[in-house]
């Protein structure tokens, strides 16, 4: 089907044959350790986890299927939840040493989940079973956590903001010109102001305060990372209270949407479900927007978040995702040639396009085919260049599970049930507990 299927085929073929007598699986203090030989015409099960909705599962089977002809051998059971429970479930198994052969991975775990042995060093697979020629030093960098490759990047995206022209239409608002935050907050007033005099059931969009992404790219405008390359926060109970109160004013005037509003529609979001205009969010959710909105719904906006300030370089590129390998796989090769696959393979570049973000592979690339809605992601990254710093440090060991007390906080704030001091000790409280667990 293309051009690079042979060549792609030989190399792993070979190397599952130079490498037949050796394999490695992960221990549960995350060391390596030789395990049986692999035998390429063995009848093999992996399990395959994945967050995401039925849109990317429909993707998975298109790009698996075609796996399937060129390893028939090898059995892919997949199964997929939205990105809370995702989390939630792999907390659980990790507990009980059952993850799955193969995992969609994010980047905020990788430290975690890697340093407590958990999953599988890549090492022994990169430039054989992994075909390294498609990827960058530096998108091969992003997977290292201490000495070790846990995760290979399967695309880069940046934070931005997702608007929906449909929706600014029936509002009789423009797009968002850009900006300070103060900009944005009168931008959704007058969106959801609008809305209300045509009788449309719609806001400006959702607090953004709530998000730590928002938090991050403000610290960094300011010069700091959310965290030291050490791990310590860089950030102070000050900073954070600023940063919240910033909220106070689309809390209460109704710019945004409420908190039970949101919980009625979960787990989608009142974007994805057209009851907000705009959000704030990673640049690869649009084709899952586009999904759940549906029919009547064939473009959205993407624009730069508010500046915090002038010339700052608050933007990042990072991964959108990684794919990782459980330490306790018991078929270490099988499931380093299903990442091999679903990272550098053009035919999963087809079946994806934009949706994992702009492939980080060069051969997944030339098969991705980018859609209208890719092209746009790929033109808006174009577009930030001047707002990109470098990345900051791979996230700390419980960053995922900080992210998610930011926002469950971040709710209270919208319900009324916190004030802004009162949930900046809870969130210092529980941050300290989480980094010292």
């Amino acid at each position: 089907m293309f051009n690079i299927r042979t060549r792609r085929a030989a190399l792993a073929a070979a190397a599952v044959t130079a490498s037949a007598a050796l394999v490695l699986t992960g221990c549960a203090g995350g060391g390596s350790e030789p395990a049986a030989t692999y035998d390429p015409d063995e009848k093999v099960t992996l399990d395959f986890a994945f967050w995401g909705n039925d849109v990317r599962a429909e993707m998975y089977d298109e790009a698996l299927a075609a796996f399937n002809e060129e390893y028939p051998n090898i059995t892919v059971n997949t199964s997929f939840l939205g990105f809370p429970e995702f989390w939630e479930k792999r907390q659980t198994e990790a507990a009980g040493g059952g993850l799955p052969d193969v995992m969609q991975f994010d980047y905020s775990y990788l430290r975690h989940y890697s340093e407590n042995g958990l999953l599988l060093d890549l090492e022994p697979y990169l430039g054989n079973i992994i075909d390294t020629e498609p990827l960058s030093e530096e998108i091969l960098n992003i997977g290292v956590v201490g000495d070790e490759t846990t995760g290979i990047p399967t695309s880069t995206n940046a934070w931005g903001m997702y608007t929906n022209p449909a929706l600014l239409e029936q509002a009789g608002v423009e797009e968002f010109g850009g900006g300070d935050w103060d900009d944005y907050n009168a931008w959704m007033k007058e969106v959801t102001d609008g809305a209300d005099a045509a009788g449309v059931e719609l806001t400006g969009g959702t607090d953004w305060t709530g998000r730590i992404q928002n938090f991050e790219i403000s610290q960094r405008a300011d010069g700091e990372d959310l965290f030291t390359e050490e791990g310590e926060p860089n950030f102070t109970e000050e900073d954070l209270a600023a940063f919240w109160k910033q909220g106070d004013e689309i809390r209460t005037d109704g710019s945004v949407i409420g908190q039970q509003r949101l919980e009625e529609v979960y787990p989608l979001s009142g974007f994805d479900t057209a009851l907000t205009a705009s959000e704030l969010t990673w640049d690869n959710f649009g084709a899952s927007y586009l999904g759940n909105l549906g029919e009547g719904y064939t473009e959205l906006g993407l624009v730069a978040p508010p500046v915090t300030e002038e010339g700052a370089k608050d933007l990042y590129l990072k991964p959108s995702m990684l794919h990782s390998i459980s330490s306790t796989t018991d078929h270490p090769e099988a499931a380093a040639t299903l990442l091999n696959y679903l990272v550098n393979a053009p035919e999963v570049g087809a079946a994806f396009g934009s949706n994992r973000g702009i492939p980080a592979s060069e051969t997944q690339l030339e098969g991705a085919e980018l859609d209208p809605l890719g092209q746009q992601i790929a033109d808006y990254e174009a577009s930030i260049a001047d707002r990109l710093g470098d990345a900051p440090p791979v996230p700390v060991t419980s960053y995922g599970q900080i992210e998610e007390k930011f926002r469950l906080i971040g709710q209270e704030l919208v319900y009324g049930t916190l004030t802004v001091d009162e949930a900046v000790e809870q969130f210092f409280a529980e941050m300290d507990v989480l980094l010292n667990q």
